[in-house]
C-alpha cells in the first residue's frame, strides 16, 4: 500500500480593513518610518476594529473563503485546530466558536498556542489526524489579533505586530505530496525574552496587574533577535540535511515574517535566491500564528504542484520549528 500523507488542498485567508502605517506610529511613539523600514522591513500592518472583535471573527472569515473555494460542505469538515495566542475567551476555545459559526457541526477541535510558531506545530498536529487514516478533512488556522495585547506606547513592540488570519485545508494523499517531515522545538528558558505576565493563572487579572501594564506583549528585542535568527537558521538546515537536500532542491521558502533580517538570515543559511523567498512582512507585519497561511493565500497562485517548500518559524517562550512539504496542486 501506498503511505498516506497529509497534503494541502486550499488556502483561505481574511485580513482586517483598517491599516495602520508606519506615518500614523510616528505620531504615537518617538520613532520614523526609515527607523522601523531599516530594522523590520514592515511599512504597515492590519488591525481588527470593532467592538467585541476578537480572533474567532478573522477565523471564520478565512475558513469560509476555504470552504468556498474548494466547494465543500462545512458538514464534511472532521476537526479544526486553531493556532492562537489572542483566544477569543479563555473558554470555550476559539476552534470551538469557529465550527459554530461556520456550520461545521460534524467537526470537533482546540486551540494551540505555541506563539508564532503556533502554525506550523498546528498542522503537524492536523497531519497526524490524516496520516493515521483517523480523518479524511482537517483545518489548520492561524490567527492572532496581536493589537489586543500590544501596548501603543511601547516602541519596541507596537511597531512589529499586525491582526490577520489564514487557513488550510489538509487532506489524504498517497502520491508522495504534503508534509514530508518536520522539525519542532521549544525551550521554556525563553520566557524571560518574550512573554505576557499577567492574565494567566500565575499572575490572574487585578488592578495592580493592569495599571503595571502587565497584559501587553513584553520583549527583550535583541535577546530574541539574536535566538530568532539562529533558531530558524539551524532548524532550517537541520530539516534539508535530515532529508539530504539542499538549497537547489527548495522551490520556496515560507518562513514566518518577523523581521525582514531575520528571513534573510535563514534563505542565506540554506543557500536559497532571494528569488525563493515569500515576502509580506512590508504589508502586514508580524500577524504572529497567522504569518505563514497568509503567505499562502498571498503567492497561492505562485506554487506549483509538487514544488519543494520549507516553512520556518520561531516564536516566544521560545518555540520554533521547520516543516518540509510537497506542494499539492495548481491553483
Amino acid at each position: 500500500m501506498s503511505k498516506t500523507t497529509a497534503v494541502i488542498t486550499g488556502v483561505g485567508g481574511y485580513l482586517p480593513e483598517y491599516i495602520l502605517s508606519n506615518a500614523e506610529l510616528e505620531k504615537m511613539v518617538d520613532t520614523t518610518d526609515e527607523w522601523i523600514l531599516s530594522r523590520t522591513g514592515i511599512s504597515e500592518r492590519r488591525i481588527l476594529k470593532g467592538e467585541g472583535k476578537g480572533t474567532s471573527v478573522m477565523c471564520v472569515e478565512a475558513v469560509r473563503m476555504l470552504l468556498e473555494k474548494k466547494k465543500i460542505s462545512p458538514m464534511d469538515i472532521d476537526m479544526i485546530i486553531v493556532a492562537t495566542v489572542t483566544p477569543d475567551f479563555q473558554f470555550p476555545s476559539t476552534a470551538n466558536i469557529v465550527c459554530d459559526q461556520v456550520g461545521a457541526k460534524n467537526a470537533w477541535g482546540y486551540d494551540l498556542s505555541a506563539a508564532c510558531s503556533g502554525f506550523l506545530f498546528a498542522l503537524a498536529t492536523g497531519a497526524q489526524f490524516i496520516e493515521t487514516g483517523r480523518y479524511k478533512k482537517v483545518v489548520v488556522v492561524g490567527a492572532d489579533k496581536m493589537s489586543s495585547i500590544i501596548d501603543y506606547t511601547d516602541r519596541s513592540t507596537c511597531i512589529i505586530f499586525g491582526d490577520g488570519a489564514g487557513a488550510v485545508l489538509l487532506e489524504p494523499d498517497t502520491e508522495g505530496l504534503g508534509l514530508q517531515d518536520f522539525i519542532l522545538k521549544t525551550d521554556g528558558a525563553g520566557i524571560k525574552h518574550l512573554y505576557m505576565k499577567a492574565g494567566g493563572s500565575a499572575y490572574s487579572s487585578s488592578r495592580e496587574t493592569v495599571d503595571n501594564r502587565e497584559h501587553y506583549v513584553y520583549q527583550e528585542g535583541q535577546a530574541v533577535f539574536k535566538h530568532a535568527v539562529k533558531g530558524m537558521a539551524d532548524v532550517s538546515a537541520e530539516l534539508l540535511e535530515k532529508n539530504k537536500l539542499t538549497g537547489a532542491d527548495i522551490q520556496w521558502l515560507v518562513a514566518h515574517q518577523a523581521n525582514k533580517r531575520i528571513i534573510e538570515a535563514t534563505a542565506e543559511r540554506i543557500q536559497l535566491a532571494p528569488e525563493k523567498v515569500l515576502m509580506n512582512i512590508q504589508r502586514y507585519g508580524n500577524t504572529t500564528a497567522g504569518t505563514i497561511p497568509l503567505l499562502l493565500w498571498d503567492y497561492e497562485k505562485k506554487l506549483k504542484k509538487g514544488d519543494n517548500i520549507v516553512m520556518s518559524a520561531f516564536g516566544g517562550g521560545f518555540t520554533w520549528g521547520a516543516i518540509y512539504l510537497k506542494w499539492g496542486y495548481n491553483s
